[in-house]
């Protein structure tokens, strides 16, 4: 002990010695430029870049607990919860609270690195110019430059917020964050179409939508010119916005000369502020009904509003709130589905709930609209009015209840219900059952940290112990060896600090599964277990047999993607284990199975399978064109589509083909044929580039496989003259088999290609249209076939 006592003094000592003579070595940068080497440190308040006219403020930001992002704000408000923010660099992945810092790396690269040494965010310049640094400048803008151009500026990768003088054009667009209290990425943009015409956009969950301008006027109505040179729009420092597209607006206070900004906020909308006094007040706003806003109160919900109360949300009748703080979830069935004799309906005046239509009916009564909606159980409700173009009565058969709004039209909506929900209703019901949308609740972001050792001061110290006797180096080495021993490991908590969900251990997962001894599926890649967590949830364990080119650090930044992907047609990814030479992948349990074991027991009705159908459309289109990083599938085939309680799909395995080998992957090129014989795109076999289109092709191959009953896998036709096997033989009997029958006219070629399971169950005009896009995703040139997106918008109008 006295040994100990003596060493521990003689540390402190050479301790403060080595602190009072060696220079401080903090990053501490106040002023207006960050250089070369240089960087700015979370965990110093005083590391931050101020504009000229110090209007602006660069620095992190606090968005949750231990949670920061780096952003740039006015900098008259000074704490984390008061600022207006303009622009954050990481919005979608926080870093952590200490440690993680952003500089200029000596190739020219601008990096946000997180307190696990991961990087978070980069400019991805490079520049070898001595007078390379980065500066925020007095309108807003936070620019990367060496002496010229900018090599990379904010104002070109803006996150919600346009300042005056920053251009909107066809490569930017402005985002909502999901609350006030979450500074995520949300459910609305506003974007340049393809069309040229600006617009905004609800991007939820489960659907998407454009609703400015409203999709039901033609652009020339609402004052827009279609298909310009330029797609380009701008907000002056007098509150004048004009957009190329021909739309323009001034702000209430024009010419006041006040600060402005003009944001897309968490409601969809978007308004234009100026800051009068210390408060930022609205002077203009797109929208002046927030109902008319999709999305904005749900599903199955009825949205209301007045000047003098606002905006309110309530559930329709039958329906109960999913989440009373986050109406953008809407309400939720309180029955299960009723056949045609339980059913009836009820009555809502002035009512409309727009889209989500599957059939219109021209010239019906009101009971012939509810017999069809009553026979058809996809249908939810109907429409019903007076279409001036035609002067008939009119009524549209809906598949879905949501943009519920109510309005001064003479429409009237009809919901379908259980009877003994009918016989309760009234109409006051809806006003006694509304509810206000509630406050936004501060949500922190729960993030584990233990704090690391700073081991520059150590290192130094060192060198002064070398001198020393050698009994006190053998106890520096034996206290060291002591400190690393008992002390918790920073390297896996660093982990899950920048990872959406858990890193489990190699034991727990070996113990969730029993030994890994309840197998549910095997592929060529891996094999899945049934296990049952510490929480009691039960989970699929994916255990990974091909990842020999993978280091811990490569496959927990791929897993990070991954678990930032979110959709309701996705399967949801709990969490990860990189564990030596281990690699194994939690996913929810579905308890349905397969596509592929459904199909083989012939249990789906054919709405089922057209609900399947448009799922996983939908959930390829989000990984194609909408999640953060661009992702393609690559085994797009029955085996990856699982099906949860409620039949709804889920797509599995996307990512894999990254995670299994990354060997030879260079974005669009792939060195190795993925993919399962009969559903593979003829790309893989002739050695061309692969694009998005390999998955649309095996998409059609699925939804044939859907339609006919016929296994793709286990179809094989003789090879070519080239001794290749050829690919997708089910897409070959299709063709053949509709062009005979429909040649011969024996019988429907539906009927000839169809599954004898569904065949008095189908409407014959939906399957041949579904056939139809399915043999176009299935062209053998890939240019031919259709987007994912686009799919999507021919099997909704179905």
């Amino acid at each position: 002990m006295a040994v100990l006592f003596h060493f521990h003094a003689h540390v402190l000592v050479l301790t403060a010695t080595v602190l009072f003579q060696i220079p401080s070595s903090s990053s501490s940068i106040i002023g207006h430029a960050l250089t070369r080497g240089s960087s700015l440190s979370v965990g110093n308040n005083d590391d931050i870049l101020v504009s000229p006219d110090s209007m602006f403020t660069a620095g992190f930001h606090q968005v949750g607990e231990n949670a920061y992002g780096f952003a740039v704000w006015f900098s008259e408000q000074a704490t984390s919860w008061t600022r207006t923010v303009i622009w954050m660099a990481n919005r979608d992945a926080p870093v952590n609270g200490k440690y993680s810092k952003l500089s200029i790396s000596e190739d020219g690269n601008l990096v946000l690195i997180d307190a696990d040494e991961f990087v978070i965010w980069s400019t991805q310049t490079k520049s070898n110019s001595s007078l390379l640094q980065l500066q925020l400048q007095t309108n807003g803008n936070l620019v990367l430059h060496g002496g010229g151009q900018p090599l990379w500026q904010s104002f070109d990768y803006p996150t919600d917020t346009l300042l005056p003088s920053q251009f909107f054009t066809k490569n930017t667009q402005l985002v909502s964050s999901r609350s006030s209290t979450n500074y995520s990425s949300g459910f609305y943009k506003l974007f340049f179409d393809n069309d040229s015409i600006l617009r905004l956009l609800y991007d939820g969950p489960e659907t998407t939508t454009v609703f400015w301008p409203h999709p039901s006027f033609r652009p020339a109505k609402v004052g827009r010119f279609l298909y310009r040179d330029s797609r380009r729009a701008s907000l002056d420092s007098d509150g004048q916005f004009n957009s190329s597209d021909g739309f323009s607006f001034i702000s209430a206070d024009f010419k006041m000369g006040r600060q402005r900004l003009m944001r897309i906020d968490t409601d969809g909308n978007v308004r234009v502020y100026s800051l009068v006094g210390k408060r930022w007040e609205v002077q203009y706003q797109v929208l002046s009904n927030p109902c008319q806003i999709h999305g904005i109160c749900g599903p199955n919900s009825l949205c209301t509003y007045s000047p003098a109360l606002g905006r309110e949300c309530a559930c329709l009748h039958g329906y109960k709130i999913v989440n009373a703080e986050d109406w953008s979830y809407g309400c939720e069935p309180e029955f299960q589905p009723c056949m045609q004799d339980d059913c009836d309906f009820i009555e809502l005046r002035h009512v409309e709930f727009y889209g989500y239509d599957v059939r219109l009916l021209i010239n019906r009564t009101t009971d012939a609209c509810k017999n069809d909606c009553l026979q058809d159980n996809t249908c939810m409700g109907f429409q019903f009015g007076v279409r001036d173009d035609v002067g008939a009565h009119f009524c549209y058969l809906k598949t879905s209840l949501r943009n519920g709004y109510q309005m001064g039209i003479d429409y009237l909506m009809y919901i379908k219900l259980p009877k003994r929900f009918v016989s309760s209703f009234n109409q006051k019901t809806k006003s006694e059952s509304s509810f206000s949308c509630p406050h936004p609740v501060v949500v922190p972001i729960i993030r584990s940290y233990e704090k690391k050792h700073d081991m520059k001061p150590l290192r130094l110290m060192l060198v002064f112990v070398c001198t020393i006797a050698f009994f006190e180096i053998v106890c520096l080495v034996l206290f060291c060896y002591y400190s690393r021993k008992h002390s918790p490991t920073t390297e896996q908590r660093y982990f899950l600090a920048a990872t959406p969900f858990r890193k489990f251990t190699y034991s727990e997962l070996k113990k969730a599964s029993g030994n890994f001894s309840d197998e549910i599926g095997k592929g060529g890649a891996s094999i899945v277990y049934k296990g049952k967590l510490a929480d009691n949830r039960i989970a699929a364990i994916k255990r990974l047999t091909n990842t020999n080119h993978q280091g811990e650090a490569e496959f927990h930044a791929e897993m990070s993607t991954i678990g930032r992907v979110n959709h309701m047609n996705l399967i949801e990814t709990w969490g990860y284990c990189a564990e030596g030479k281990h690699r194994l992948v939690v996913y929810e349990f579905m308890k349905n199975g397969s596509l592929a074991e459904n199909l083989g027991l012939g249990k789906l009705d054919w709405a089922t399978r057209l609900h399947i159908a448009k799922g996983i459309a939908k959930g390829l289109a989000y990984l194609h064109e909408e999640c953060l990083e661009w992702v393609l599938h690559c085994d797009v085939k029955p085996q990856n589509i699982l099906l949860d309680a409620n039949y709804n799909p889920k797509v599995a395995d996307f990512g894999l083909s990254k995670l299994l080998d990354r060997t030879g992957i260079n974005q669009w090129n792939f060195s190795m044929i993925r993919g399962t014989r009969g559903y593979m795109a003829p790309e893989w076999v002739l050695n061309l580039p692969i694009t998005s289109k390999v998955d649309v092709f095996s998409y059609g191959v699925v939804i044939l496989e859907m339609v006919t009953g016929r296994s793709a896998a286990g179809m094989h036709q003789p090879s070519n003259e080239n001794g290749e096997p050829y690919r997708a033989a089910l897409v070959n009997w299709v063709r053949d088999k509709s062009q005979e029958l429909d040649e011969s006219q024996t019988e429907s070629w539906v009927d000839g290609i169809v599954d004898p399971s569904i065949r008095d169950q189908c409407n014959h005009t939906i399957m041949q249209n579904l056939v139809r896009v399915a043999l176009e995703c299935a062209a053998e040139d890939g240019e031919a076939r259709p987007s994912m997106s686009q799919v999507v918008d021919m099997l909704l109008e179905m």
